[in-house]
């Protein structure tokens, strides 16, 4: 299979705190990955590693390319266009801004982009629409459910069909039923857009649903 993400020793020391160990990874296009392991392990600091939110230790033998791209080569401007564009992001608590609609949170990445229009409008209210929500467009974050909430903030990681979302606790804010069906959504979305998707998780369900876990103790990878 194609490897999309493909890194290499990669470390976080925050202080004399060792958070993350000299970890390999590689994970293939259109693979639902569940990063799984106690709190305090090391979840959140891969992802965001991998994500690119967050830089690595500088080691010589580090490495990391994402859809064959040396990450670590980019500057911050090149970095942060290359995030805009193939990566998307889904938070726990969603992270919406409260001042926009839901339809300009979904467009919120192609602004940032530059672009703007029908054309983006029309994307958005497909997402939207292809999410169940395209009836809440015109609804302030602080006036739609839990799950409607996190839906919208989906649709916003989809804006620029990235090629691989990264996903933080996504269902760790929901109740059982709503938690269900976005990690339903998940998998429809991987098989309708072949998107790859890398998950931290402390949801059983979603772990066992995923192609492949990996599980962290202690910052290093040990299954």
């Amino acid at each position: 299979m194609e490897s999309i993400i493909s890194a290499k020793d990669l470390s976080k020391t925050y202080g004399e705190l060792c958070v993350l160990k000299g970890v390999d990874i590689s994970i293939n296009k259109g693979e639902i990955v569940a990063i799984i392991g106690p709190s305090g392990a090391g979840k959140t600091t891969l992802l965001q590693l991998l994500g690119t939110l967050i830089s690595p230790d500088k080691n010589s033998t580090t490495s990391l390319r994402i859809q064959s791209t040396n990450v670590l080569d980019l500057n911050s401007k090149q970095l942060a266009n290359f995030r805009n564009q193939s990566l998307g992001f889904i938070f726990q608590f969603h992270e919406l801004l409260d001042e926009f609609s839901g339809l300009e949170n979904v467009m919120m990445p192609a602004m940032i982009q530059g672009k703007s229009g029908k054309k983006v409008k029309q994307r958005a209210l497909e997402l939207l629409t292809l999410l169940g929500v395209d009836h809440r467009v015109d609804h302030k974050p602080n006036s739609l459910s839990g799950g409607e909430q996190q839906r919208i903030a989906v649709a916003r990681a989809l804006m620029n069909s990235p090629a691989i979302i990264f996903a933080d606790e996504p269902s760790g804010n929901l109740d059982s039923h709503n938690a269900e069906k976005l990690h339903e959504l998940f998998f429809k979305l991987r098989d309708e857009l072949g998107q790859t998707f890398v998950i931290v998780t402390h949801n059983k369900e979603l772990a066992k649903m995923a192609d492949r876990t990996i599980e962290l103790v202690d910052g290093e990878i040990v299954a």
